[in-house]
């Protein structure tokens, strides 16, 4: 059993990740390496009254809008001031969107007028906020764009006072390179050129590429991911500049206030980082996705956090974090340190990759139970089966090659597991498959973050921005209408404040759990999973089947006896289990507990790739035990 003894909130957090780049561009002529002027961009007014009600009526509570931030881009606005980036900086044409070139502004593109951007980005914020909606950004602190320069803030610009003879000084807002670094320099070398070669994609189509860039041409800085080389290759974070926030990651040192030398200086990397949340938290944003959040200081977090709770109080602060990446700051279990340091949620990348397992192999669905044992982040994970770094779900090459069709089962253990935050991409809900070579993004199964794009799938769904999927096929409105039941259900008082108690582990010796022939043991494609909230009296069991194609028959769960005193269930009395999110009416289980050990519940059949999410009420038609 995993208790969860936080307060819960009003609702499920359910999020919206939504890019604007692609959410509302409706072009269907798109080519590789396309601009602007030909493949079509979303804009800030796409996200239109249409679009804000169709997703609060599916069920979520906040929208990320992900890559709002000026970025480094091959589009000029010269007309305002801001020139075409440098080829050789550049990954795709558009840009990526962690290379942000300035804190304290939005991007042009999603403009109808690049004069007024925030004044367009102000209204779709409070139009958002009309539909009772809540609005994070991505809060990039790791890095910047090598070209950074903020317009609106100058005075806030880094490195303007850095002393470049030293490779770390906590003064600093960036990490220099020694003439002694590898890869011999100065200058800079890109890896967009080598040997004369044109090797990046972006510069074949852009041309006007050296491999230089003006601006590290006599010094040099640590690139993004921590790559102490004056010639960053091509997988590295070539386009982006490691921030300095008081910590030497190749010794250690932290040079800034902790627990054992408070009385230490804050570093000047802070108090500029602080002065951007600031400013968005004025502007009315509800809270941020913070970007590779494990590679900064705990400490830093813990004090902007507070500082920005003190602004505002219910600001929530989810991160991106995996305690497995060498580059984390730390060497206890990082994603226990943002919690502590204020975070109210960090990535749940060790359930999605026990649930791609399962179809990539060698992983078992009993292997779940592993991401229950550490009740803090079972409690406080963001559960995700999508976002833009991730697969797609229906891209073909992914997740057995099912399609579309494995979303729902793989989300609904997701969803249901806890009480934490749930994330969907735009796209899962139609089968976004990422079906093409968009430019500097791969046929790699993800839709590209990189190039102007759009997805033709959800193309279909948006309709002109009327948004009521009056294109779409059969199949895809039924995929987003169990979608929208899933996360309407998962707000329920069991789903939204109850606890867990997993059933796995008493049914690997049980044959009719979903046993395959030749297998000696159940649950390999069978999960299931028990959800109470004592306060509401609501108790839900949650049964998942995970196979292609294969039905679980005659499939019963065996519930022992301390999960019958985790639902407080009383021996003698009548229950009737109803299918909440059954596509096709399905009879009703009845059953009635005999036996303080425990009870074998038949379920009948569960069909494949199909989940059951089946509430315990008492049945009053019975005559009582005697």
């Amino acid at each position: 059993m995993t208790s969860e003894s936080s307060s819960p909130p009003p609702e499920r957090i359910r999020i919206y990740q939504l890019f604007p780049r692609l959410f509302g561009n409706v072009n269907e002529t798109r080519r590789c390496n396309g601009t602007m002027a030909e493949n079509g961009v979303g804009k800030f007014a796409d996200i239109n009254d249409s679009a804000l009600s169709a997703l609060r009526a599916m069920g979520f509570t906040h929208l990320w809008l992900t890559g709002i931030l000026r970025q480094a881009t091959s589009t000029s606005y010269l007309e305002i001031g801001l020139p075409a980036d440098d080829p050789d900086l550049l990954k795709g044409l558009a840009g990526s969107p962690y290379a942000v070139t300035d804190y304290f502004d939005v991007c042009p593109d999603y403009a109808l007028d690049p004069t007024q951007r925030m004044a367009e980005f102000l209204t779709l914020l409070q139009r958002i906020h009309d539909h009772g909606l809540r609005v994070l950004i991505d809060f990039v602190a790791n890095h910047v764009a090598r070209s950074y320069h903020s317009r609106v803030r100058p005075e806030s610009n880094f490195g303007t006072l850095d002393d470049r003879s030293k490779f770390f000084d906590p003064r600093n807002n960036f990490f220099y390179l020694r003439p002694d670094s590898p890869g011999g320099g100065p200058p800079l070398r890109l890896p967009t050129v080598i040997d004369g070669r044109i090797t990046s994609p972006t510069c074949r189509v852009l041309g006007g590429c050296d491999g230089l860039f003006d601006g590290e041409r006599t010094h040099g800085k640590v690139t993004g991911n921590n790559a102490v080389t004056w010639a960053p290759g091509m997988w590295d974070w070539y386009e982006t500049i490691k921030l300095n926030y008081g910590y030497d990651f190749t010794t250690g040192a932290r040079e800034y206030p902790t627990a054992e030398q408070p009385d230490k200086p804050v570093p000047d990397t802070w108090l500029k980082m602080d002065a951007v949340l600031a400013y968005w938290q004025k502007l009315g944003i509800d809270g941020f996705r913070c970007d590779m959040a494990h590679m900064v200081p705990p400490e830093f977090w813990a004090w902007a956090v507070k500082r920005a709770r003190a602004r505002q109080p219910q600001v929530f602060f989810v991160g991106e974090a995996y305690d497995n990446d060498p580059m984390k700051v730390g060497h206890g279990n990082v994603l226990h340190d943002l919690l502590s340091a204020g975070f109210d949620a960090v990535y749940d990348d060790p359930t999605y990759k026990q649930l791609k397992g399962i179809y990539d192999g060698p992983k078992w669905a009993n292997d779940l139970d592993a991401v229950t044992s550490d009740p803090i982040l079972f409690t406080r994970s963001l559960r995700y089966a999508e976002n833009h770094d991730e697969l797609r779900l229906a891209a073909a090459s992914q997740w057995g090659g099912i399609g579309m069709q494995v979303g729902p089962p793989v989300s609904a253990i997701l969803y249901g597991l806890s009480r934490g935050p749930v994330l969907l991409y735009n796209g899962q809900e139609v089968g976004e498959p990422a079906r093409s070579v968009e430019g500097f993004g791969a046929d790699d199964g993800r839709t590209t973050i990189f190039d102007y794009w759009s997805m033709p799938e959800l193309v279909k769904w948006v309709n002109g921005h009327r948004y009521d999927g009056a294109h779409l096929s059969p199949g895809q409105k039924e995929l987003r209408a169990q979608y929208t039941r899933l996360l309407t259900l998962v707000n329920e008082p069991a789903l939204r404040c109850g606890d867990c108690f997993t059933l796995n582990a008493a049914n690997i010796d049980n044959p009719r759990f979903g046993r395959l022939p030749g297998e000696s043991a159940s649950g390999h494609w069978l999960y299931a999973f028990l959800r109470s909230d004592a306060a509401s009296g609501q108790r839900v069991l949650v049964v998942v089947n995970l196979h292609r194609d294969q039905a679980a028959r005659d499939l019963a769960v065996w519930l022992p006896a301390d999960a019958l005193r985790f639902l407080q269930i009383v021996p003698g009395t009548h229950w009737r289990l109803t299918d909440r999110l059954a596509t096709i009416s399905r009879p009703d289980i009845k059953t009635s507990v005999s036996s303080a050990d425990g009870l074998l519940l038949e379920i009948g059949a569960c069909t494949p790739l199909t989940a059951c999410y089946l509430e315990w009420q008492s049945d009053p038609t019975q005559e009582p035990f005697s």
